[in-house]
């Protein structure tokens, strides 16, 4: 496998997505993204700051405050995987919260929140050799990558792997309560104004729901080995 490719890996919640692309960017030697951890650092800042509330978001500081959130990665070696850092604060753990994932949709939803962080994505990609998941990668931020999937799952299921991890991470949270946040966030992703959750014309799509782990990764590796092939 010589010549690299760019990886784009959308879905739903819950689907599994940035699983999938670590174990793909860790077999190939390229560069993770997780394009959803980078909404939920938005997100989170707009939590610490006060600008989001179950009954009100308040959009427009937020917009105005954007020129100071800033977004990176560091890898950590023992991990294996790059975390996200807000502001030069590791704030990994604390994005992964069922009460952060019940506002990420609303704030991703902002076109000036999305216009900065595709931006930074898109610069992150420029070289390829890139694996990036989130709702909108081969749709709008590489809507020329070389290999583009689509991750699906009953909303059943997904509930239950997030509750599973929300549980085993030592979170107080019910299984209804993750299965209706599960629900909403599908549908606030699928009807937002501004780059919708869709799937890419020339995406192929892989129900996960009777995948194991390993069956997953065997799957999405014969893609990639597909398309460089392909490309040469």
């Amino acid at each position: 496998m010589s010549d690299k490719i760019t990886i784009a890996i959308d879905g739903y919640s819950s689907t599994g997505k940035s699983t999938i692309a670590k174990q793909i960017a860790k077999h190939l030697g390229y560069v993770y993204v997780d394009s959803g951890a980078m909404y939920r650092a938005v997100t989170y800042y707009a939590m610490t700051k006060g600008l989001i509330h179950e009954s009100d978001f308040n959009a427009e500081a937020l917009i105005y405050q954007l020129d100071i959130v800033h977004i990176n990665f560091k890898f950590n070696s023992e991990l294996g995987f790059a975390e996200v850092y807000l502001n030069n604060q590791n704030i990994e753990k604390a994005i992964r919260t069922l009460e952060v994932s019940s506002f990420v949709s609303k704030v991703a939803a902002v076109s000036e929140v999305r216009k900065k962080l595709v931006a930074i994505q898109q610069q992150i990609g420029k070289n390829k050799g890139v694996v990036m998941d989130g709702r909108d990668i081969g749709t709008v931020v590489f809507p020329d990558a070389e290999l583009k999937i689509f991750m699906t799952a009953s909303a059943e299921t997904r509930a239950q792997r997030r509750y599973k991890e929300l549980i085993e991470r030592g979170d107080d949270v019910v299984y209804d309560s993750v299965l209706k946040n599960v629900q909403e966030r599908d549908h606030l992703d699928s009807t937002r104004k501004d780059s919708p959750l869709v799937k890419a014309d020339d995406a192929i799509e892989i129900d996960n729901s009777n995948l194991s782990l390993q069956e997953q990764f065997e799957k999405v590796l014969q893609l990639v080995s597909m398309t460089i092939e392909d490309t040469e």
